[in-house]
């Protein structure tokens, strides 16, 4: 190999490691990501190791404003970080605080670290998560943790995950700004949640200014006790985990984590993934594509599964030509590379968007939510939401309705507020269900992102 080749590949190694020392969307004008673990609810049988929550701090130190951000199923902290940035860029006065929860302390980011760091090609990356199930040669890989390993996690559901959120506002609180909680897909659901908690006879709202409600928030309506009750028995004597989409995990998020690494750190070589052969066949395009290509095909609107519409955006679509075949996002609303920021954790030590392992109580617990209204199936779920009458009259809620919650989140927005007397002039709804996909609110380019433009002056109007 030749001088220039070494010399030129040492540069790119370099270049990389610098670009990963903030993430792709920062500039000079803003501060870098914090993160910090703190102490967390005590949840019963759970090793005192797991009992923490972590927070992903995007925006000035200075900024005593803070908007906290819960993610959505099968994701985690960084996947705000790109709407995050662009967010703090218009509005110094904000910081955003991503909550990372407790269950991403299972992972294992060393290869994915290394990579970030330009120590680690694509295909490395992926044999040490994935390539070594087909490939016993592969000695150093991940550990898949056992179900028997982790039953404490069966009890990790709305109470566990509400009782650390709690201490994640109190110390946003202690500011002395402004505190706005909102939260995308079931991060929706778990604001809902949080707001009508019963904090020793008092509301989780009490002292917030706003409720952001992207893509996702509870109805009135809760579960049947019947279906709460089978759902319970379901977790208690089976694996903890939610699979996505079908995939067992961690199965979504190694795909998703890998996948998205390739796209930003090889693009236009040929797919690491396609040519594994471990990827589910539905994901993988019918003719040869690069790293991209492959990304972008099994997560687009048009072309991924409809088991993983909670995973997709307006990517794009496959180049019109090329062996193999590369992706074309010109012209899409999100840009392949945002979104596989959001989902790499770029720049981020330690974290990426996905949650490898979703405890399945959450979901299921998200069910008895009914918009903060007790009923019977929260007395078997151990959810404590009642106080969905009792929210500041003076509270500002924005709701934003992509393809998959569309409607059902604005007029789940409006119940909330009806039956605490909000009045009508505190609401901000915005429907996009037949234009945006469920993931394009938080990773649609900046100029073209309807939610962003409504995000930005509502934060403004709440600071004031």
């Amino acid at each position: 190999m030749s001088h220039q080749v070494h010399r030129r590949r040492a540069l790119a190694a370099t270049a990389l490691a610098a670009a990963c020392a903030l993430p792709a969307t920062a500039n000079a004008a803003t501060a870098a990501p914090r993160f910090e673990r703190i102490a967390g609810y005590a949840s019963p049988g759970t090793p005192a190791k797991y009992d923490k929550v972590g927070i992903l701090k995007i925006g000035s130190a200075k900024a005593k404003n803070v908007l906290v951000l819960n993610p959505g199923t099968s994701a985690s902290a960084a996947y705000f970080a790109p709407v995050a940035e662009s967010l703090v860029a218009k509005d110094k006065d904000w910081q955003v605080w991503s909550v990372e929860r407790r269950e991403n302390l299972l992972e294992d980011h060393t290869m994915l670290d290394q990579a970030k760091a330009g120590k680690a090609t694509p295909l490395q990356v992926f044999n040490y998560y994935l390539g070594w199930i087909k490939d016993p040669s592969i000695a150093q890989h991940v550990r898949l943790i056992p179900d028997s390993e982790v039953t404490f996690a069966r009890g990790w559901g709305m109470n566990t995950e509400i009782q650390d959120l709690r201490r994640v506002v109190l110390r946003a609180k202690k500011l002395g700004g402004k505190v706005v909680v909102g939260g995308h897909s079931l991060g929706g659901t778990i604001t809902t949640a949080y707001a009508t908690w019963d904090f020793h006879g008092t509301a989780g709202a009490k002292g917030l200014d706003g409720l952001l409600l992207i893509d996702g928030g509870s109805g009135p309506t809760p579960v049947s006790t019947a279906d709460a009750q089978k759902n319970l028995d379901t977790v208690n004597n089976g694996s903890p985990w939610l699979q996505f989409g079908g995939i067992a995990a961690p199965f979504t998020g190694l795909f998703n984590s890998t996948g998205s690494l390739g796209v930003l750190m090889d693009p236009d070589s040929p797919s690491v993934g396609q040519a594994s052969g471990l990827l589910p066949e539905n994901l993988v395009p019918p003719i040869p594509v690069t790293n991209a290509g492959q990304y972008g095909y099994a997560l687009d609107v048009k072309t991924s599964p409809s088991g993983l519409v909670a995973a997709q955006a307006h990517l794009g679509q496959l180049a019109a030509s090329g062996d193999p075949r590369g992706w074309d996002d010109s012209g899409a609303l999100t840009p392949l590379k945002r979104y596989a920021q959001a989902f790499s954790g770029w720049g981020l030590k330690g974290l990426d968007g996905t949650a490898w392992y979703h405890p399945l109580r959450l979901t299921i617990d998200a069910g008895a939510v009914a918009a903060g209204n007790a009923n019977p199936a929260q007395k078997i779920l151990g959810v404590h939401a009642t106080h969905g009458k009792d929210l500041p009259k003076g509270i500002k809620i924005y709701a934003f309705g992509a393809s998959l919650g569309g409607k059902r989140i604005l007029d789940a927005a409006k119940a909330l507020a009806k039956q605490s007397h909000v009045p009508s002039k505190n609401l901000t709804l915005v429907d996009r269900h037949t234009t945006y996909a469920h993931n394009d609110p938080n990773t649609a380019a900046p100029a073209k992102n309807d939610f962003l433009k409504k995000l930005v002056p509502w934060l403004k109007g709440i600071a004031k």
